[in-house]
């Protein structure tokens, strides 16, 4: 399993986290963005946007002292429709899952650390509130 899948599992995995997130948890790497069409169940009975969020890959850049050892960027995309209270809540319990952690499963990944967040951001594409989470994975691509 790759070091983005394995992240990617730990948050799907986690119950109290799909709890909060009652539109889903995305693969970035297999749609491009939240949508009625790519993610009808993001969606409730009226059309509005439930909490959800979707998991993208950003960047993989060398890093020392390992001659194959790499950081890997990814980022969490959490939306919802009115306020942020479900969408602060994900991005807290996405912190306690990956922030420090080794998570196994993977072949070289040794350790996930968070980065950032961009709070407060509305997404106009959408027209909803959003929260922008940064991780950073480093991983051994020998």
């Amino acid at each position: 399993m790759t070091a983005y899948a394995t992240i990617l599992a730990a948050l799907q995995g986690d119950t109290t986290l799909a709890g909060i997130l009652t539109g889903g948890l995305y693969d970035g790497t297999e749609i491009n963005d939240i949508s009625r069409q790519a993610t009808p169940a993001a969606y409730d009975d009226y059309s509005e946007l439930k909490p959800c969020a979707i998991l993208k890959p950003e960047t993989q850049a060398p890093a020392g002292p390992h001659p194959d050892g790499s950081r890997l960027f990814v980022t969490i995309w959490f939306y919802q429709q009115n306020g942020s209270a479900a969408i602060d809540a994900g991005r807290v319990r996405a912190y306690q899952l990956l922030h420090r952690a080794t998570l196994a499963g993977s072949d070289g990944l040794w350790d996930v650390r968070h980065v950032n967040d961009l709070l407060g951001i509305e997404m106009q594409a959408l027209g909803v509130p959003a929260i922008m989470s940064r991780y950073v994975a480093t991983v051994n691509r020998g």
